[in-house]
């Protein structure tokens, strides 16, 4: 079972995948950064998929909440080649996708993660993406549906737990409910006040 502390009191089943889903700028990075680190502090694998910001800065974020050195923590970053930095060595810890149009080399790139970690031993996984916006600003949403189809099933066949942010507010009510149906639970997060979750 994956423990959702330090924000909920719940535990759900691994090949768990929850929707953040709230209005920009109100934490829903943080809230999953966070949920990854308490997971790190556990022995868990932890990959961000970042369509915001380079794998530099999210990693400085995440060493501000666990110390991950030698620690099963990765970063996809769709984010770095876009803005025409090609010369970026991957390593260990962080491999590129072109954009995040370049939905194909996420999957791999995520996959390619997965399997290291699973050759050291990690049965236990935890991976983020921030945000799905971010990929329906670059696509239109039936491809963006089965990119995250693939990607949701590819967490379930592995026993991970997978955490997905969008911004409510930059999409009608029928992409967010096309969406939905991937997930197993969705966790609101409001501009003010506590975030809920909903689980089946």
């Amino acid at each position: 079972m994956y423990d959702l502390r330090p924000h909920f009191d719940e535990e759900v089943e691994p090949g768990t995948n929850l929707l953040l889903t709230g209005p920009p700028l109100t934490g829903k990075r943080s809230l999953m950064m966070d949920l990854l680190a308490a997971g790190t502090e556990r022995g868990d694998g932890a990959i961000v998929v970042t369509t915001k910001d380079g794998a530099e800065r999210v990693l400085k974020d995440y060493a501000k909440r666990t110390p991950y050195e030698g620690k099963p923590v990765a970063v996809v970053d769709c984010v770095t080649r876009q803005q025409g930095v090609n010369d970026a060595p991957e390593s260990d810890r962080i491999k590129y996708a072109s954009s995040p149009v370049d939905m194909t080399g996420i999957g791999i790139k995520l996959s390619e993660f997965l399997q290291a970690f699973g050759d050291r031993g990690i049965e236990e996984n935890r991976v983020m993406v921030h945000s799905l916006s971010t990929l329906l600003m670059y696509s239109d949403l039936q491809t963006v549906f089965r990119f995250l189809h693939v990607f949701t099933g590819r967490i379930q066949s592995v026993n991970g737990l997978g955490l997905f942010s969008i911004d409510s507010t930059s999409h009608d009510e029928q992409a967010m409910n096309t969406l939905k149906q991937l997930f197993d639970g969705v966790i609101t997060v409001p501009e003010d006040g506590e975030p809920e979750i909903r689980l089946p």
